[in-house]
């Protein structure tokens, strides 16, 4: 790399902060001596961080003042490059948190995890136990560790079967929370209790229901609406025009499990039908080979679907005209 001093230093930032990021972000680690780089890493991590050095040292020849932001769009470009997509290991979609390593079991858990690494929006649709949520939560947890985005958002609608929220104590997001349990829990094994509380005190971590949305922009961050089949067709449209730049959004639900008032349309499956023609949306529909809990699990979800199949034949109007819409 050619020497100079006040492109050398722009490149690095202020303490190497530059450097760090790109280390960070890559797993790999960088010794600078003048304008000698050592990479040491995987061969893929040493190609990727190579070029983009390169690309941003080049930036610097019309006095182009680089900073911590300017260097985290170029590793959002970089996140989307075949070099990218090597790196995070695209073969068996394994995933890496602070605390276990996450494979992924199944074949639509697998196109589940390379879409949500590949696309800024993915959706995850299926029965209750096949990972949608638990992979959605290691994946952001894996962007925030490489500082891939700023803050992770785990994001609720506030309608649960037979419960009434009114009655319960609190504000709208202490009424939500407890419901949000599966999500504190994979956060716990993946990253532990202490820190956890630590970055939600930073608001690193966000909770918020799904209400909270409206108004805001979310740049830099991982996104996940959980239980999205009670969403309204409305309350879908605000949600997905709240990403901004930078950010990646992870849609969950199971369409079988609507509980929205009677007459109501579910947002997750009209949007569905709404969004299927954008390519650069993931969608991935999990069936009850995918389930990953007890045995037993598996075969209710079986048994479930076969006895609604069987059930649409005896239904008149309405009734089979909405649990075949769910099915769609």
């Amino acid at each position: 790399m050619p020497d100079s001093t006040r492109r050398l230093s722009n490149l690095c930032g202020r303490l190497d902060e530059h450097i760090h990021q790109i280390e960070v972000f890559l797993g790999l680690r960088i010794q600078q001596r003048g304008n000698i780089f050592q990479l040491s890493g995987t061969e893929t991590a040493v190609v990727a961080a190579s070029k983009l050095l390169e690309s941003l040292y080049a930036s610097t020849a019309q006095d182009h003042l680089l900073s911590p932001h300017l260097v985290h769009l170029s590793l959002q470009e970089l996140r989307h490059s075949e070099e990218m997509s090597a790196l995070e290991g695209d073969g068996d979609g394994s995933i890496k948190t602070p605390k276990t390593l996450i494979k992924p079991r199944s074949r639509h858990q697998q196109e589940y995890v390379r879409g949500i690494r590949r696309h800024d929006i993915n959706f995850g649709v299926g029965p209750a136990g096949t990972g949608k949520t638990y992979l959605a939560v290691a994946c952001a947890v894996a962007a925030l560790m490489r500082n891939q985005v700023d803050r992770i958002l785990l994001v609720r609608p506030a309608v649960e079967a037979g419960e009434k929220l009114g009655f319960l104590p609190g504000d709208l997001a202490q009424k939500v929370d407890p419901y949000l349990r599966p999500l504190y829990d994979a956060l716990y094994e993946m990253l532990g209790f202490d820190k956890v509380a630590r970055l939600i005190e930073k608001n690193i971590i966000e909770v918020a229901p799904l209400a909270y949305m409206r108004g805001r922009t979310l740049n830099n961050s991982f996104i996940i609406l959980d239980e999205s089949q009670n969403t309204t067709a409305t309350q879908m449209k605000m949600f997905l025009t709240r990403i901004g730049f930078g950010s990646t959004a992870v849609i969950t639900g199971d369409i079988t499990q609507i509980d929205l008032p009677k007459g109501e349309r579910s947002g997750l499956v009209h949007v569905i039908k709404v969004l299927a023609g954008i390519d650069d949306i993931g969608f991935t529909y999990f069936n009850a080979r995918d389930v990953v809990r007890h045995r037993l699990v598996q075969k209710i979800v079986e048994a479930y679907d076969e006895f609604d199949r069987n059930s649409v034949s005896q239904l008149s109007g309405q009734e089979a005209s909405q649990l075949n819409e769910r099915e769609s």
